[in-house]
Parts: C-alpha cells; sequence; structure tokens
C-alpha cells in the first residue's frame, strides 16, 4: 500500500499512542489500532485495559458497551468478559465454553498517553517506549499538555511524511509559524535504535509570524527546528529560537511538541498533539493559536489522499532533496513490516 510495498500497512510489533490517558474512564470508547477493533476502559483500581472491540457472539462493538465492574458487557446480548479477555457470563446460558474470549492488547500509561502494542505480546517492552526526559516532557520546566485528537481520513503514513519534511512549514504554514528560512536551510538526518532524526540549524533567519506579531521582533533568528521520529508513530518535535542582537543571542521561544499518528484502517489514522506549556501559557492560548497549523496538516494529508485514489493508488513520486528523512522513515518502517512477515512465514512453515 502506498508509499509501501504491495501488501504492506502497517507495523504491528511496536507501541502506538491508543488514546490520551484522561480521554479513558470507566466507560468504554472504541478504537480501531492497525485494522484491529480495541475496546479502552478502566478498571475499579484505575488501570486501563485494551480489549478486543467486537464481541464474538454477533460481532457488537465492546466499545459501545458498557463496563460492570471489571467486566466489559456487551450490550446486545449481555455477554460479560474480563480484562484477560475470558468470558465470565452469558446470560441466556448457565455454562461458559473456555474457548469463549476476546484478545487483550499490552497498554502502558506513560506521560500524556496510553500506549498499546498490537502485535505479539511477549514483545512488548516498556523499554521500547520514548524516554521522557529524552524527548523534553520532562527537564525543560515545561508542563505538558493534551490539545488535540483527532480521527483523519486518510493513510497514516501521509502524516509521518509530512512531519519528517519540515520544509513545508514555509508554505502550509506560512502565516503561523513558517519562514521561507524552513525551506531552504540544510537537514541533517541520523538514527539510532528505534530512532530517526530530522534536524535544521537557522542562523540569521527572519522571524516567523507568530514571534513578528507577539514579542514584536523583528530582527535576525538563529533557530533550531526538527523532530524525532519515534518509530512506528509518535514525533517529538523542537522549535528554539533566539534574538541575534550585537552577537549575543537572547531566547524568543523554547517549544516541544508531540504528535502521534497511529493507523487505524488502510485510509484512517489517529492524530493526538501534546505540546510542552511555557510559564503564563495558559492550554487555552495554545489551542487557539495551533488549531489553524493542525488543521492545515490534516487539510494537506486528506486532499493528498484523495489525490492517491484518483491517480488509481500507487502514484510515481519526482523526489527533491527535502525527501531525505521522508524517505529514510518509509525504508525503516519498511524493514521492520519486512521482518515481521519474515518471522510470521518462517512460524507457518515449522
Amino acid at each position: 500500500m502506498y508509499p509501501f510495498k504491495p501488501g504492506s500497512f502497517a507495523v504491528m510489533n511496536g507501541w502506538y499512542v491508543a488514546a490520551f490517558a484522561h480521554e479513558v474512564g470507566r466507560d468504554p470508547i472504541a478504537r480501531t489500532i492497525c485494522g484491529l477493533p480495541v475496546a479502552l476502559y478502566r478498571k475499579e483500581d484505575g488501570t486501563a485495559v485494551a480489549v478486543g472491540g467486537r464481541c464474538p457472539h454477533r460481532h457488537y462493538p465492546l466499545g459501545k458497551s458498557c463496563v460492570r465492574g471489571d467486566e466489559i458487557v456487551c450490550g446486545y446480548h449481555g455477554i460479560a468478559f474480563g480484562p484477560d479477555g475470558q468470558c465470565t457470563d452469558i446470560p441466556s446460558q448457565d455454562f461458559v465454553p473456555r474457548a469463549y474470549r476476546i484478545p487483550t492488547y499490552p497498554l502502558v500509561e506513560h506521560g500524556l498517553w496510553l500506549w498499546i502494542w498490537p502485535g505479539d505480546a511477549d514483545k512488548a517492552d516498556p523499554a521500547l517506549l520514548p524516554d521522557l526526559e529524552a524527548i523534553g516532557y520532562t527537564g525543560l520546566g515545561l508542563e505538558p499538555v493534551a490539545l488535540f485528537s483527532h480521527e483523519v481520513p486518510c493513510r497514516y503514513q501521509l502524516l509521518n511524511d509530512n512531519l519528517l519534511d519540515l520544509t513545508h512549514l514555509a508554505f502550509l504554514h506560512g502565516s503561523s509559524i513558517g519562514t521561507i528560512d524552513n525551506a531552504r536551510a540544510r537537514e541533517t538526518v541520523t538514527h539510532g535504535p528505534g530512532v530517526l532524526r530530522s534536524h535544521r540549524l537557522i542562523e540569521g533567519g527572519e522571524p516567523m509570524p507568530a514571534i513578528r506579531r507577539n514579542q514584536n521582533y523583528h530582527g535576525p533568528v538563529d533557530s533550531v527546528v526538527g523532530m524525532d521520529f519515534h518509530l512506528p508513530g509518535f514525533h517529538a518535535g523542537i522549535g528554539d529560537h533566539w534574538a541575534v542582537e550585537n552577537g549575543e543571542r537572547r531566547p524568543l521561544r523554547l517549544s516541544r511538541v508531540f504528535h502521534s499518528v497511529t493507523p487505524s484502517t488502510p485510509t484512517s489514522c489517529y492524530y493526538l498533539f501534546a505540546m510542552g506549556a511555557a510559564s503564563g501559557q495558559s492550554a487555552d492560548e495554545m489551542r487557539a493559536f495551533l488549531a489553524p497549523v493542525i488543521d492545515e496538516d490534516i487539510f494537506a494529508s486528506v486532499e493528498i489522499e484523495k489525490m492517491i485514489a484518483l491517480a488509481g493508488g500507487d502514484p510515481p513520486e519526482l523526489m527533491t532533496r527535502s525527501d531525505r528523512g521522508a524517505v529514510e522513515g518509509r525504508r525503516l518502517l519498511q524493514a521492520m513490516m519486512d521482518a515481521e512477515r519474515a518471522e510470521r512465514q518462517a512460524r507457518e512453515a515449522a
């Protein structure tokens, strides 16, 4: 599936954000993660769990049912399942077959998020989650705030590509956070275990429109702008800006942003955005400023999805130098999917 090999959709053995932690309570919510129906809810002790979202009786969505104690109860015929997936009650009969169960998925609360592992549960190592200090969630004096949660009608890789090619800031977001320097500055791409980093250093550039408006500064700016992609679907962004006055730097803006992109179906995904708030910044102010920015990214991705469909589903691309990070991200994801496929085929052949 574009832009991957035919038959490749999403990495299964990886941590994805299923929801912001505050979104999940005693009432279950429905998600489709990598094509799998999932129900999320909290047990009486507050622990969040993820179970299969399809009742095996008549396929009613458990995410649109109810919770009783620690059990999720199908809203169609009252069949109940424990957080371990085992059926505990079938009201229409006095016995419960042992085979009557639903899947369960590892779910970890980490930072603002609930992270789900849709693949092999025995490989779900919480040590693979992004380190909160390393991504700027802690240690910088910023207060992390959950801002937006969207279900977007486009394939998830379009949003990954968007976040790995920040030259688009100059054009898609030219009235708010972008300048032409975002497109002209050279990109440095590096990667380590599970992380792809794409950063740009801008020296003596123009201030972005928000700085000109809000801080009335119009002089030269030094900036570091970039994104660290924690495969398979989490991006930790940096946007630090300094005024350059008399050969010295003065801080203008310190920014840490967190984008999670979680595949839902082949042509839809979940996009959650959070940010570290500086002292004096209110969540309402950040939402008002950033809502149009996030909407622009969503608009572009959805329109590209429409064009892909018009082009027949697998259009060729004419690459430019700025595609380096996005292409490397695709290659790393494809390699993970290839490895999963090879392992699955080996198991089936054994």
